[in-house]
């Protein structure tokens, strides 16, 4: 009997592992090497057996792949709170619970969504917008209802007055107010606190080199979704026809943010240098999603192609050196559709900035004309193709 028990015994704490019962043998040399390299190991340890046999692979997760510098500064009650209610939302939500391990663990458990600071957002935003879900079935619609929400409940509006650019939702909130980078924090972090994934994504720059962007993505129906703060929709952004004449790469790519490593990392224009995020080149699958939305809409006969060109004036308006570089954005409604750099007067005659536009609605053309006042040019599209001008004087 003696020696059944001991057996028995040391076939449990093969089972248990290292790490204890709950933490699968695959992340023991992840987890050797994480802690070999940071300076409070054994707090680490010892919160890792802490935390509840369930739960516990979510904590052994985020100490094997988290960044050195939050290994070694990140608060710990952080750390256990985050893990408690990201486990807890899983339990609870059924569309949560149905998530593939690889996806919970990379896109919902993950306590930030690039390298903004660490704050104590998880509870906080539990506790907001789990009511607001609990009559949803599904992912999107989830989805959906955090986003129609999110600006009411956090009262954060664009502004490019805000702080700095990667803001974190503490930050934001305090001023009530963000760049498109702190937004897409905040809608991130509040997807995830109710259970549906959701990743940072964004550009370094625009292929015409117009600027840069960020947005987020949500995991539902087996594929990622782009979205962004203020509209709750999906897969439908003004953004999208630039998304779709991104060039992969670092310069002019779209790259989404991944919490384990990927071999590549996310390029942040708020921090060039750094290489401390993780990132996912995801170029084609935004250049493959809009010529297969334009040419939908092309073949539906909803929307005709509208060229907008920039000249000095109306007295030089025909050949190729009067015309002029100028950055335009279109709006319908009051709400952004597009934008784009029209072309100078060393590019190719037929290189015109091109919108695809819906037939019988009228759009605005918003520029800065050679004063740096704002202009604009409205147009009503019909059933052809049009080309628009605007002028710099």
């Amino acid at each position: 009997m003696k020696r059944i028990l001991l057996l028995l015994f040391a076939a449990a704490t093969v089972a248990c592992g290292r790490y204890g019962a709950g933490v699968p043998a695959a992340y023991e040399p992840l987890l050797d090497a994480a802690l070999a390299q940071s300076s409070r190991s054994d707090s680490l340890r010892a919160l890792l057996r802490e935390t509840p046999r369930s739960d516990r692979e979510a904590m052994a997760c985020l100490i094997a792949y988290m960044p050195a510098g939050d290994r070694d500064t990140m608060r710990l009650d952080l750390l256990r709170e985050n893990v408690a209610y990201a486990c807890r939302a899983r339990r609870e939500f059924g569309w949560c619970r149905t998530l593939p391990d690889s996806v919970f663990l990379n896109e919902v458990l993950p306590y930030a969504a690039v390298d903004e600071v660490r704050d104590a957002w998880r509870r906080d935003f539990y506790d907001r917008f789990a009511p607001m879900v609990a009559a949803c079935t599904d992912l999107r619609s989830a989805a959906e209802t955090v986003n129609r929400a999110l600006r009411d409940v956090v009262g954060v509006d664009y502004n490019t007055a805000r702080e700095k650019t990667n803001q974190s939702p503490a930050e934001s909130m305090r001023q009530g107010m963000a760049s498109c980078t702190g937004l897409s924090v905040l809608l991130v972090d509040a997807l995830r606190a109710v259970g549906v994934p959701a990743r940072f994504v964004g550009t370094p720059a625009w292929h015409d080199d117009r600027g840069n962007h960020s947005w987020t993505e949500v995991w539902f129906d087996g594929a990622w979704h782009f979205t962004e703060y203020y509209f709750p929709g999906f897969d439908s952004a003004w953004f999208h026809a630039d998304a779709g004449k991104a060039v992969p790469g670092h310069a002019h790519g779209i790259y989404a943010v991944s919490f384990r490593p990927t071999g590549d990392w996310f390029p942040m224009v708020w921090s060039e240098d750094s290489r401390a995020v993780h990132g996912e080149d995801v170029t084609q699958e935004y250049v493959a999603g809009y010529a297969a939305a334009a040419g939908e809409r092309l073949e539906a006969g909803t929307h005709v192609p509208v060229r907008f060109v920039m000249f000095r004036d109306a007295a030089h308006a025909s050949a190729s050196a009067d015309r002029v570089a100028a950055n335009v954005d279109v709006f319908c409604e009051g709400l952004q559709t597009g934008g784009g750099r029209t072309a100078g007067p060393l590019q190719d005659m037929n290189d015109c900035l091109t919108f695809l536009l819906e037939k019988g609605r009228t759009y605005a053309f918003r520029y800065a004309d050679a004063r740096g006042e704002a202009a604009e040019v409205a147009v009503t599209v019909g059933d052809e193709p049009m080309t628009v001008t605007g002028y710099m004087e």
